[in-house]
Protein backbone atom coordinates (compact mmCIF):
# COMPACT_ATOMS: atom_id res chain seq x y z
CA UNK A 1 0.00 0.00 0.00
CA UNK A 2 1.51 3.14 -1.15
CA UNK A 3 1.59 6.48 1.35
CA UNK A 4 0.00 8.96 -0.89
CA UNK A 5 -2.65 11.57 1.32
CA UNK A 6 -6.17 10.82 0.60
CA UNK A 7 -7.95 14.22 0.46
CA UNK A 8 -11.64 15.30 -0.72
CA UNK A 9 -10.24 16.95 -3.95
CA UNK A 10 -7.56 14.56 -4.74
CA UNK A 11 -8.35 11.42 -7.60
CA UNK A 12 -10.58 8.28 -5.63
CA UNK A 13 -7.20 5.95 -6.22
CA UNK A 14 -5.40 7.85 -4.01
CA UNK A 15 -4.72 6.54 -0.95
CA UNK A 16 -4.41 7.89 2.67
CA UNK A 17 -1.11 7.86 4.72
CA UNK A 18 -0.48 6.49 8.15
CA UNK A 19 -0.54 8.09 11.71
CA UNK A 20 2.71 10.68 12.56
CA UNK A 21 4.38 7.99 13.90
CA UNK A 22 4.89 6.51 10.30
CA UNK A 23 2.39 3.88 10.62
CA UNK A 24 0.26 2.72 7.49
CA UNK A 25 -3.48 2.48 8.98
CA UNK A 26 -5.72 -0.45 8.22
CA UNK A 27 -9.05 1.82 8.67
CA UNK A 28 -9.29 5.45 7.52
CA UNK A 29 -12.41 8.30 8.12
CA UNK A 30 -11.86 11.46 5.83
CA UNK A 31 -14.09 13.79 6.72
CA UNK A 32 -16.81 12.24 7.77
CA UNK A 33 -20.25 13.45 8.21
CA UNK A 34 -23.30 11.01 9.08
CA UNK A 35 -27.07 11.95 9.98
CA UNK A 36 -30.49 11.16 9.76
CA UNK A 37 -33.05 12.55 7.32
CA UNK A 38 -31.04 15.20 5.80
CA UNK A 39 -29.41 16.16 8.95
CA UNK A 40 -25.92 15.90 10.57
CA UNK A 41 -25.18 14.39 13.79
CA UNK A 42 -21.33 13.49 12.94
CA UNK A 43 -19.33 16.76 11.16
CA UNK A 44 -16.03 16.27 9.20
CA UNK A 45 -14.87 13.71 11.61
CA UNK A 46 -11.53 12.45 10.10
CA UNK A 47 -9.59 9.33 11.93
CA UNK A 48 -7.55 6.66 11.37
CA UNK A 49 -6.35 2.70 12.75
CA UNK A 50 -3.59 0.94 12.40
CA UNK A 51 -3.06 -2.87 12.81
CA UNK A 52 -2.83 -4.15 16.10
CA UNK A 53 -4.01 -0.73 17.25
CA UNK A 54 -7.21 0.53 19.60
CA UNK A 55 -8.72 3.65 18.58
CA UNK A 56 -11.35 4.42 21.20
CA UNK A 57 -13.87 7.13 21.27
CA UNK A 58 -15.40 8.57 23.85
CA UNK A 59 -17.72 11.58 24.34
CA UNK A 60 -21.10 12.26 26.43
CA UNK A 61 -24.23 10.66 25.46
CA UNK A 62 -25.23 11.97 22.39
CA UNK A 63 -22.28 13.05 21.15
CA UNK A 64 -22.52 11.07 18.19
CA UNK A 65 -20.27 8.16 19.08
CA UNK A 66 -22.79 5.34 17.34
CA UNK A 67 -23.99 7.71 14.30
CA UNK A 68 -20.14 7.70 13.35
CA UNK A 69 -20.44 3.74 13.09
CA UNK A 70 -23.87 3.36 11.82
CA UNK A 71 -22.73 5.31 9.04
CA UNK A 72 -19.87 2.72 7.75
CA UNK A 73 -22.06 0.28 8.36
CA UNK A 74 -25.08 2.13 6.36
CA UNK A 75 -27.46 2.49 9.09
CA UNK A 76 -27.24 5.87 9.31
CA UNK A 77 -26.89 8.12 6.06
CA UNK A 78 -23.52 9.43 4.84
CA UNK A 79 -23.62 12.78 4.25
CA UNK A 80 -19.97 13.50 3.27
CA UNK A 81 -16.66 12.64 3.37
CA UNK A 82 -14.64 8.87 2.75
CA UNK A 83 -13.95 5.68 4.20
CA UNK A 84 -11.26 3.60 3.72
CA UNK A 85 -10.40 0.23 4.69
CA UNK A 86 -6.60 -1.57 3.15
CA UNK A 87 -6.29 0.94 0.86
CA UNK A 88 -9.58 0.72 -0.75
CA UNK A 89 -12.53 2.85 -0.77
CA UNK A 90 -15.73 1.49 0.74
CA UNK A 91 -17.91 4.67 1.36
CA UNK A 92 -20.21 3.18 -0.72
CA UNK A 93 -20.03 -0.44 -0.78
CA UNK A 94 -23.14 -2.11 0.27
CA UNK A 95 -23.42 -3.45 4.31
CA UNK A 96 -23.71 -6.84 3.53
CA UNK A 97 -20.19 -6.56 1.19
CA UNK A 98 -17.73 -5.29 4.18
CA UNK A 99 -17.41 -8.24 5.96
CA UNK A 100 -15.94 -10.01 2.66
CA UNK A 101 -13.58 -6.82 2.50
CA UNK A 102 -12.20 -7.29 6.12
CA UNK A 103 -14.43 -5.07 8.42
CA UNK A 104 -16.54 -6.71 10.85
CA UNK A 105 -18.49 -5.06 13.57
CA UNK A 106 -19.92 -5.44 16.99
CA UNK A 107 -23.47 -3.84 17.51
CA UNK A 108 -24.50 -2.57 21.09
CA UNK A 109 -27.80 -4.84 20.55
CA UNK A 110 -28.96 -7.87 18.65
CA UNK A 111 -24.64 -9.05 18.43
CA UNK A 112 -25.53 -12.79 18.51
CA UNK A 113 -27.92 -15.85 17.28
CA UNK A 114 -29.82 -16.20 20.43
CA UNK A 115 -31.69 -19.79 19.62
CA UNK A 116 -28.37 -21.15 18.29
CA UNK A 117 -25.51 -22.79 20.35
CA UNK A 118 -22.09 -21.19 20.70
CA UNK A 119 -20.68 -23.71 18.18
CA UNK A 120 -23.59 -22.55 15.52
CA UNK A 121 -23.05 -18.97 16.45
CA UNK A 122 -19.09 -19.14 15.59
CA UNK A 123 -19.81 -21.09 12.71
CA UNK A 124 -22.41 -18.71 11.29
CA UNK A 125 -19.62 -15.91 11.76
CA UNK A 126 -17.49 -18.05 9.49
CA UNK A 127 -20.36 -17.91 6.21
CA UNK A 128 -17.08 -16.59 4.24
CA UNK A 129 -15.07 -18.72 4.63
CA UNK A 130 -14.74 -22.32 2.62
CA UNK A 131 -16.23 -24.94 4.21
CA UNK A 132 -12.96 -27.15 4.95
CA UNK A 133 -11.47 -24.00 6.85
CA UNK A 134 -14.54 -23.36 9.24
CA UNK A 135 -13.75 -25.96 11.73
CA UNK A 136 -10.07 -25.29 11.73
CA UNK A 137 -10.95 -21.23 12.10
CA UNK A 138 -13.19 -21.87 14.86
CA UNK A 139 -10.00 -23.29 16.78
CA UNK A 140 -8.25 -20.45 16.38
CA UNK A 141 -11.20 -17.97 17.61
CA UNK A 142 -11.72 -20.81 20.50
CA UNK A 143 -8.42 -20.44 21.37
CA UNK A 144 -8.23 -16.79 21.42
CA UNK A 145 -11.54 -16.95 23.66
CA UNK A 146 -11.04 -20.13 25.68
CA UNK A 147 -14.01 -18.57 28.06
CA UNK A 148 -16.27 -19.99 25.22
CA UNK A 149 -14.51 -23.65 25.11
CA UNK A 150 -16.59 -25.34 27.54
CA UNK A 151 -19.87 -23.36 25.88
CA UNK A 152 -19.82 -24.89 22.55
CA UNK A 153 -23.55 -26.43 23.47
CA UNK A 154 -24.60 -23.63 24.99
CA UNK A 155 -27.80 -21.94 23.52
CA UNK A 156 -26.55 -18.34 23.52
CA UNK A 157 -29.81 -16.37 24.69
CA UNK A 158 -28.77 -18.34 27.96
CA UNK A 159 -25.75 -16.83 28.31
CA UNK A 160 -24.49 -14.35 30.55
CA UNK A 161 -24.03 -10.13 29.55
CA UNK A 162 -20.29 -11.02 29.36
CA UNK A 163 -19.93 -14.85 27.89
CA UNK A 164 -22.69 -13.33 25.15
CA UNK A 165 -20.64 -10.62 24.13
CA UNK A 166 -17.40 -12.69 24.48
CA UNK A 167 -19.52 -15.20 21.79
CA UNK A 168 -19.99 -12.06 19.51
CA UNK A 169 -16.56 -10.64 19.82
CA UNK A 170 -15.55 -14.27 18.03
CA UNK A 171 -18.37 -14.56 15.86
CA UNK A 172 -17.27 -11.18 14.45
CA UNK A 173 -13.46 -12.19 14.46
CA UNK A 174 -14.43 -15.91 12.87
CA UNK A 175 -14.27 -13.82 9.11
CA UNK A 176 -10.47 -12.85 10.10
CA UNK A 177 -11.76 -9.57 9.43
CA UNK A 178 -8.46 -7.05 9.78
CA UNK A 179 -10.44 -4.12 11.08
CA UNK A 180 -13.32 -4.60 13.97
CA UNK A 181 -15.81 -1.78 14.90
CA UNK A 182 -16.72 -2.44 18.65
CA UNK A 183 -20.07 0.18 19.79
CA UNK A 184 -20.58 -0.24 23.25
CA UNK A 185 -19.07 -3.87 24.35
CA UNK A 186 -19.30 -3.01 28.16
CA UNK A 187 -23.04 -2.18 28.15
CA UNK A 188 -25.12 -3.82 30.60
CA UNK A 189 -22.38 -5.68 32.02
CA UNK A 190 -21.16 -5.78 35.53
CA UNK A 191 -18.03 -3.37 36.16
CA UNK A 192 -16.34 -6.59 36.96
CA UNK A 193 -17.02 -8.20 33.97
CA UNK A 194 -17.12 -5.02 31.52
CA UNK A 195 -13.38 -4.78 33.29
CA UNK A 196 -12.47 -8.31 31.83
CA UNK A 197 -14.31 -7.79 28.03
CA UNK A 198 -12.35 -4.51 27.93
CA UNK A 199 -9.08 -5.38 29.52
CA UNK A 200 -8.77 -9.10 28.73
CA UNK A 201 -10.91 -9.87 25.42
CA UNK A 202 -10.39 -6.69 23.41
CA UNK A 203 -7.02 -6.38 24.04
CA UNK A 204 -6.51 -9.40 22.54
CA UNK A 205 -8.02 -8.48 19.54
CA UNK A 206 -5.08 -5.96 19.30
CA UNK A 207 -2.64 -8.49 20.37
CA UNK A 208 -3.30 -10.65 16.69
CA UNK A 209 -3.21 -7.74 14.46
CA UNK A 210 -6.82 -6.72 14.05
CA UNK A 211 -7.63 -2.75 13.94
CA UNK A 212 -10.23 -2.09 16.80
CA UNK A 213 -12.59 0.86 16.50
CA UNK A 214 -13.54 1.12 19.96
CA UNK A 215 -16.82 3.13 20.93
CA UNK A 216 -17.44 3.32 25.07
CA UNK A 217 -18.82 4.94 27.45
CA UNK A 218 -16.57 3.57 30.25
CA UNK A 219 -13.70 6.24 29.64
CA UNK A 220 -11.07 5.43 31.95
CA UNK A 221 -11.48 1.37 31.42
CA UNK A 222 -10.92 1.99 28.10
CA UNK A 223 -8.35 4.45 28.05
CA UNK A 224 -6.40 2.22 29.72
CA UNK A 225 -6.18 -0.26 26.90
CA UNK A 226 -6.33 2.35 23.97
CA UNK A 227 -3.50 2.78 21.67
CA UNK A 228 -5.32 6.32 20.52
CA UNK A 229 -8.23 8.60 22.63
CA UNK A 230 -10.55 10.28 20.17
CA UNK A 231 -13.23 12.77 22.25
CA UNK A 232 -16.04 13.42 20.69
CA UNK A 233 -18.66 16.30 21.36
CA UNK A 234 -21.48 17.27 19.65
CA UNK A 235 -20.64 14.73 16.56
CA UNK A 236 -16.95 16.94 16.26
CA UNK A 237 -13.70 15.57 17.21
CA UNK A 238 -12.76 17.97 20.13
CA UNK A 239 -9.32 15.95 21.19
CA UNK A 240 -6.73 13.10 20.59
CA UNK A 241 -4.94 11.98 23.56
CA UNK A 242 -2.31 8.57 23.57
CA UNK A 243 -3.61 5.67 25.39
CA UNK A 244 -3.49 5.20 29.20
CA UNK A 245 -3.10 9.27 29.31
CA UNK A 246 -6.41 9.76 30.86
CA UNK A 247 -6.67 8.41 34.44
CA UNK A 248 -9.37 9.83 36.39
CA UNK A 249 -12.52 11.55 36.32
CA UNK A 250 -11.00 14.78 36.49
CA UNK A 251 -9.50 14.65 33.25
CA UNK A 252 -12.71 12.94 31.20
CA UNK A 253 -14.61 16.11 32.57
CA UNK A 254 -11.78 18.05 31.44
CA UNK A 255 -11.80 16.57 27.89
CA UNK A 256 -15.68 16.55 27.56
CA UNK A 257 -16.19 20.04 28.66
CA UNK A 258 -13.32 22.42 27.29
CA UNK A 259 -10.91 20.45 25.19
CA UNK A 260 -9.77 21.64 21.54
CA UNK A 261 -7.40 20.37 19.54
CA UNK A 262 -4.09 20.53 20.63
CA UNK A 263 -0.76 17.98 20.64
Amino acid sequence: MDSEIASPGRPADRRPTGQSDGRTPAFVIESYSVGYAGHAVVSEVSLSVASGEVVCIIGPNGAGKSTLIRGVTHEAQRLGGRVWLQGQEISEVPANQLASRGLGWVPQLDDIFPTLTVRENLEMGGYLLPRANVRSRLGEVAALFPLLVPLMGAVGGRLSGGERKVLALGRALMANPSVLLLDEPSAGLSPLMADQVLRVHVAALASHGVGVLLIEQRAIEAAAIATRVEVMVAGRIVASRPGGTITDVDAVAELFLGARNSP
